[in-house]
């Protein structure tokens, strides 16, 4: 029993040991089949295991490198504005210290920045609105110029449309029809009129536009300068060189007709005055009805209160019919003689045509004839040159001014001017109306007339030369420019007193050298020797003042 007890007691420890034993070698068998059977898919397991950790690796890296960034950044901005704080600490210390005086200063000084900036502004504001004023006036100007455009068009659409509807009622059965056909195809699509009339018995040839040939009147332009020249030869202001007494300008009556030079005019009349003037223009059969047999004649009008120069040159508060007209320049060419135009009617033609005459000019035919000369000028050289054939010895004087709303040209002549057989007469109306191409229409009929037409060319240059003075060379005639149509709209006093005032127009002609070098030029006189003694020159003149001597180097 007791020996029982001691062998049941150590086999239960053995018993336990065996079994660990037996575990841990089934343990270890396991183990190594795992790990034989596992061994190959671990080397590539390792590979991506070593990409995974570099990755995370550099991962790691920027997230340090960035926030290291973040922070130097923040310490950056940290830094300037503690750097800011301490430059404002730095100068409320320094204003602070700043004395009453520096302060001001300082003060001042930001008040003037503040000022200027605002003055600036101010400025540039002004700049704009200024601009834009501008910018309004042009458009204002460019529509108000449009608007005058269309009103200009309208207005000579109706003066031509005029015109036509007149001609249309035009009597002509006592006309020459063939050299009214001239007329009317000469005066074209122009609104105006056409007057022809034998200058000695005062037969009326042909009337184109009858209303304004006899009811109606115009601003007689630069013709007036005819009646200014024919009075103030008559009293002595123009003497018998055709200079105005007192003018220094050397411009003549001849030249000054020819070219209608406006102050040479207005000088002349300024020394005659308003009542004189209009006293010739009467004797010259102005203002008053001619008498022709015709209903509604109109006596026109002369400038009665007006003292402004320019009713001596442009014809200012003048209004004339184109029959006064022909009176006027068949008197100054015929001897004085004053016809009454006649319009030839039906039973005149039985008894025969009967010239009628108002009387004479009462003014000596030798002052009278003193603008002949220049009335051949304007047709040669002058104003009327390009329109007109010289040959046919035609006198007349052209007219371009504005008036009754529109520019007028006239031209009023006679031909041959030394033994006057016809006087022509046109007056234009419109926005390009010239006394130039009232003289070229006026050319054409005269083409028509040139057949019966006979020169006395020996009486012609007797009667050219009779003049005041000698006219302008033709050579010359380009070289000077016509002063009829420089005209405005309205006449301001206080400009045309300048005009008067002012040096007329004369003919530049290029200067002539003096001296003219060429290679054998020889010296005009000998040399002179003037002996010179340095000392003796040195001794008379002051210290100061002596002379210093140059010794030339050859």
């Amino acid at each position: 029993m007791k020996f029982m007890c001691s062998e049941k007691r150590f086999a239960l420890p053995a018993l336990l040991l065996a079994l660990a034993l037996f575990l841990t070698a089934g343990t270890l068998t396991a183990q190594t089949r795992k790990s034989s059977t596992a061994k190959k898919p671990a080397a590539t397991s390792k590979t991506v295991t070593k990409k995974t950790a570099a990755k995370s690796k550099d991962a790691r890296k920027d997230s340090r490198t960035a926030s290291k960034s973040r922070t130097n950044s923040r310490d950056k901005k940290a830094t300037a504005k503690n750097s800011r704080s301490k430059q404002q600490t730095a100068r409320s210390s320094k204003t602070k210290k700043l004395s009453a005086k520096e302060q001001a200063k300082l003060d001042a000084k930001t008040k003037n920045k503040k000022e200027s900036r605002r003055e600036t502004a101010e400025r540039k504001r002004k700049e704009a609105a200024r601009r834009a004023a501008a910018l309004a006036e042009q458009r204002r100007r460019e529509q108000a110029a449009r608007e005058a455009r269309a009103r200009w068009l309208a207005f000579e659409r109706g003066l031509r449309s005029e015109t036509v509807a007149n001609i249309a009622k035009d009597v002509t059965e006592s006309e020459d029809l063939r050299l009214r056909k001239v007329a009317v195809d000469a005066l074209g699509s122009r609104a105006g009129t056409v007057v022809v009339m034998e200058s000695q018995t005062g037969k009326v040839l042909t009337m184109v536009n009858q209303d304004w040939a006899i009811r109606n009147s115009f601003k007689p332009c630069s013709v007036i300068k005819l009646v200014t020249g024919v009075a103030a030869i008559n009293e002595s202001v123009i003497n018998g060189d055709g200079n105005v007494i007192g003018d220094a300008s050397s411009i003549n009556l001849d030249t000054a007709l020819a070219f209608s030079k406006n102050p040479y005019f207005q000088r002349a009349g300024v020394k005659m005055g308003t009542n004189k003037m209009i006293e010739y223009a009467k004797d010259l059969g102005l203002g008053q009805k001619t008498g022709i047999n015709a209903e509604g004649e109109s006596p026109g009008r002369l400038p009665y209160g007006n003292s402004n120069p320019r009713i001596y040159s442009h014809g200012d508060d003048f209004e004339v019919t184109p029959l006064q007209l022909a009176v006027m320049v068949s008197a100054i060419a015929n001897d004085g003689k004053k016809v009454i135009p006649q319009i030839p009617r039906a039973e005149v033609r039985k008894t025969g045509f009967q010239t009628q005459l108002v009387g004479r000019i009462g003014l000596p035919q030798e002052k009278v004839a003193g603008v002949i000369p220049g009335m051949i000028g304007a047709a040669e050289y002058g104003t009327a040159r390009r329109g007109v054939d010289q040959s046919l010895g035609i006198a007349g004087k052209t007219g371009s001014c504005i008036g009754k709303g529109s520019w007028v040209g006239l031209f009023a002549s006679v031909a041959p001017v030394e033994n006057p057989k016809y006087a022509v007469i046109v007056i234009t109306r419109g926005h390009s109306e010239r006394g130039k191409y009232a003289a070229a229409v006026a050319g054409q009929i005269y083409r028509e007339l040139a057949s019966r037409i006979s020169r006395d060319i020996s009486k012609y240059t007797a009667l050219k030369q009779r003049g005041a003075s000698t006219p302008v060379d033709s050579r010359l005639a380009d070289a000077m420019t016509d002063d009829e149509e420089d005209d405005v709209e309205t006449g301001d006093a206080s400009v045309e007193q300048e005009v008067v005032t002012a040096a007329a127009p004369q003919i530049v002609q290029p200067e002539k050298k003096m001296v003219v070098k060429t290679t054998d030029s020889k010296p005009v006189f000998k040399p002179v020797v003037i002996p010179y003694s340095k000392e003796g020159a040195a001794e008379k003149q002051p210290a100061g003042q002596r002379p210093r001597v140059v010794k030339n180097e050859k």
